[in-house]
């Protein structure tokens, strides 16, 4: 049996995220202390000018500690950022050839109400799975280990500040003339430029 990957569950996750989820067994970091400037609350697309993020809103409280955990995070929806992340996605993708072909299963997630950030992360998973006709399931944390045994721990890949050295074929995506590739962006770049060859080229990903 293949030994799991520890993962945590990020906001539209990144291709080297998604590799991992797709080609070996995972299980999701529910259990830990949320932490500032990771993908759990942000996702990275390629916009006309270039990399651009795409930030969630959330509600900061934590006490005297500044600690709280990742599942009780919620958003902050007195900021309209599901009007604003669609905007965005339909700016930088709209004459993408695949677009279309997902925006109706994608828009979803921008009309739902939302409470907890991790809800909305769970979602964006789910939603991406049924987009690239796969059906997962996946093991959850019932408690935070800082050094877990019997897992091979990838939680490093959520962080926004540190960028890990992946290994991926560059595929077209419509600005890379005048920006070139930008590779392991979330897996929603791929998505609208290969479509249903997604899953095949996120098989081939080394991390």
């Amino acid at each position: 049996m293949m030994t799991q990957a520890l993962l945590h569950p990020t906001y539209f996750p990144s291709i080297a995220q998604f590799h991992l989820l797709l080609t070996c067994p995972c299980m999701l970091e529910v259990s830990d202390n949320y932490q500032k400037q990771t993908l759990r609350n942000r996702a990275y697309i390629y916009g006309a000018n270039g990399k651009q993020a795409l930030n969630l809103p959330i509600k900061h409280v934590g006490g005297d500690t500044g600690r709280q955990l990742y599942k009780d995070v919620k958003v902050e929806n007195g900021f309209p950022w599901q009007r604003l992340h669609w905007k965005s996605l339909e700016t930088a993708y709209r004459t993408s050839p695949y677009f279309e072909y997902y925006e109706d299963e994608l828009v979803s997630i921008f009309e739902k109400k939302y409470t907890y950030l991790l809800d909305v992360n769970l979602d964006t998973i789910e939603i991406l799975l049924g987009c690239m006709q796969v059906a997962l399931q996946f093991d959850k944390t019932t408690s935070y280990e800082a050094a877990p045994q019997g897992l091979v721990d990838y939680r490093f890949l959520s962080s926004a500040k540190k960028f890990y050295p992946v290994a991926m074929e560059p595929y077209h995506q419509i600005f890379s003339d005048k920006y070139g590739f930008i590779p392991n962006l979330s897996v929603l770049d791929l998505l609208f430029h290969e479509g249903p060859n997604a899953s095949s080229y996120l098989a081939t990903v080394k991390v």
